[in-house]
């Protein structure tokens, strides 16, 4: 070492193989621990999206076969949280051109 502090490097490659060998395993169990969490995640994830669906399947049919029509929407409300009441409303066009007034 003539006295010099040794860099990292060379005191990497003065590790013996043993712990070469178990930083090497230590990695790949990692990387395989990551794999492993991820498909458990998106497994969780596949099996409620299927439990999902299959339950709006089966709305679906019931209402495509029971013949009743889907729910109706509800009605607006106001900013004091009233429903509104909408009511039907007549108009006439009138056309000012066919005025006689001056």
């Amino acid at each position: 070492m003539n006295g010099q502090r040794p860099s990292l490097f060379e005191m990497l490659a003065r590790l013996p193989p043993r712990v070469w060998l178990q930083a090497g395993l230590g990695l790949i169990g990692f990387a395989v621990l990551a794999v492993l969490g991820f498909a458990v995640i998106a497994g969780f994830v596949a099996v409620a999206l299927v439990i999902l669906l299959l339950y709006r399947l089966r709305a679906w049919v019931a209402r495509l076969f029971g013949g009743q029509s889907p729910p109706a929407p509800p009605a607006p409300m106001d900013s004091r949280g009233d429903a509104r009441n909408v009511t039907d409303v007549t108009y006439e066009i009138v056309d000012r051109r066919d005025d006689r007034r001056p």
